[in-house]
């Protein structure tokens, strides 16, 4: 286990660097920059005075020098200042970490307190009217754009009913755990809807080849209750393909629940990323980008470390799964 983790703190390391100049190279490349964005909001600002800021700043030099110059300065732990909010990105960040990580535990959970019941409902009865309706709503899950499903319950609960906030993380003045739960509730239920229609797709496939196998016959031919063969015996080795699915979810949610954080105004990491590309924020861009990056390398780290405990013949050996 120790050359496991060593091995792969080692590629994950390594990840990281090459994303990072990856990252760095295309903001870089990205049209205009802060002191041109400078010139255009004075014009009073000369060309030898933008020439001189350029120079002050480093943005005269090659893209790889700048990059070199980032990542000393990164490593002694100074990742910058952001443009956008004239603060340390990392005191950007944090706040904004903190809401994703409560919104995506939350729709996580409710994916899976809900996709793992109804699939293994549908898995006991495959071609069933109880499978067949399962995958029909499903299907309907999955079909649904989250922006066009963010609409209906914006529309629904706080434009018509009135009973839910329409956006942000709290109401100013408030700021309550009953209030930030109610702003939650709309974020939480359009993030879950495609999660829980994967999920439940992806249990019931997985625990349909599992209970074909010869040790479930097994199971059930020495007369061990149906309950326990499935939940006990079936379901945990039918969960390693879910585990994965997860795994791969995660720097996607992490990352790319902009349209729900920007539908809910919801102040997040996805909505922080996009407003940082857009507004020429290079630090909090990149930075950003890097923190989604590590965290999806540490959820498919952690995935590698649930196979072996959903199934015990899974052995690793110098960092390898065998």
């Amino acid at each position: 286990m120790t050359r496991l983790i060593a091995a792969r703190l080692g590629q994950s390391l390594v990840v990281v660097l090459v994303m990072s100049f990856v990252i760095y190279g295309l903001i870089g490349l990205m049209p205009g920059d802060p002191i041109d964005l400078m010139i255009s909001a004075d014009p009073n600002v000369t060309a030898a005075d933008a020439a001189r800021l350029k120079a002050l700043y480093g943005l005269d030099r090659p893209i790889w020098a700048r990059y070199l110059a980032w990542l000393t300065a990164a490593a002694d732990g100074d990742l910058g200042y952001s443009r956008l909010f004239s603060r340390p990105v990392l005191e950007v960040l944090g706040p904004r970490l903190a809401n994703t990580a409560l919104l995506m535990s939350l729709a996580l959970g409710l994916a899976l307190l809900i996709a793992v019941p109804a699939g293994v409902a549908a898995a006991r009865r495959p071609g069933s009217l109880l499978d067949r309706s399962i995958n029909l709503v499903c299907f309907a899950g999955v079909s649904v754009p989250p922006f066009w499903f963010a609409l209906l319950l914006l529309l629904l609960f706080a434009v018509v009913l009135g009973w839910l906030p329409a956006g942000g993380v709290e109401t100013i003045g408030d700021g309550g755990m009953l209030d930030r739960a109610r702003h939650l509730i709309l974020p939480v239920i359009t993030l879950s809807v495609a999660s829980v229609a994967a999920y439940t797709r992806h249990v019931r496939g997985a625990l349909i080849e599992v209970l074909r196998e010869d040790y479930v016959r097994t199971a059930r031919a020495k007369g061990l209750a149906e309950r326990p063969v499935v939940w006990r015996h079936g379901l945990r080795n039918a969960l390693i393909p879910v585990v994965t699915v997860l795994a791969l979810d995660f720097g996607a949610l992490f990352s790319g629940a902009l349209i729900t954080e920007t539908m809910f105004s919801y102040q997040g990491m996805g909505k922080t990323i996009y407003d940082a590309i857009m507004g020429n924020d290079y630090n909090l861009a990149l930075v950003g980008l890097l923190l989604a990056t590590a965290l999806t390398l540490a959820a498919n780290f952690a995935a590698d470390l649930a196979y072996g405990w959903l199934d015990p013949r899974i052995r690793y050996r110098g960092g390898v799964e065998r």
